[in-house]
């Protein structure tokens, strides 16, 4: 059973490179991200967050991913949402987040999200984006009466500097 795990796995990645290298062709063939994002059913902001490669206007140097495993921060984060540990999904946060939010603040969002679309069904896989000096993890969530999507950012030390749960973005 691992092996076909594995073997997906190994699937997933290969799809989502040719898919990276269509894009950019497509780039580079001159279509816009709207036209992209329309092929891939989000909008263009999506389509450029996830394979826009854009220059800091400081440096003219590309933004690259300052927290590469982001990602897999999100998940973890949102794994302790699923299962009530709030003090160990606000351990990462940064000194005002922490201030602001807190894990019974967080508790209290969870509880809201809840309220509003159901309970939680499954979640896709995360994209992420550099915002600035920010790392950008978006997660999108699935739920019994609606989606949503938990946006988590990170600072350059990996502390969550921002956490969100918002509408997705449509075309």
């Amino acid at each position: 059973m691992l092996d076909a795990v594995a073997s997906a796995q190994a699937e997933a990645l290969a799809a989502d490179e040719a898919l990276a290298a269509a894009v950019i062709q497509a780039r580079e063939s001159g279509h816009t991200w709207a036209d992209i994002g329309q092929v891939l059913g989000v909008s263009r902001q999506a389509a450029f967050q996830r394979f826009g490669r854009p220059a800091d206007p400081r440096t003219g140097v590309a933004m690259e991913i300052t927290v590469p495993d982001a990602g897999d921060r999100v998940l973890r984060m949102l794994d302790e949402l699923l299962n009530g540990q709030w003090e160990q999904a606000a351990a990462n946060f940064d000194g005002r987040v922490a201030e602001k939010l807190g894990a019974t603040g967080l508790a209290g969002a969870w509880a809201q999200v809840i309220g509003t679309v159901g309970q939680y069904e499954r979640h896709s896989v995360p994209v992420v984006f550099q915002a600035g000096d920010y790392t950008v993890a978006d997660v999108p969530l699935h739920f019994e009466a609606g989606e949503l999507t938990l946006r988590t950012s990170y600072d350059g030390n990996a502390q969550v500097a921002g956490i969100f749960f918002k509408r997705p973005t449509t075309t």
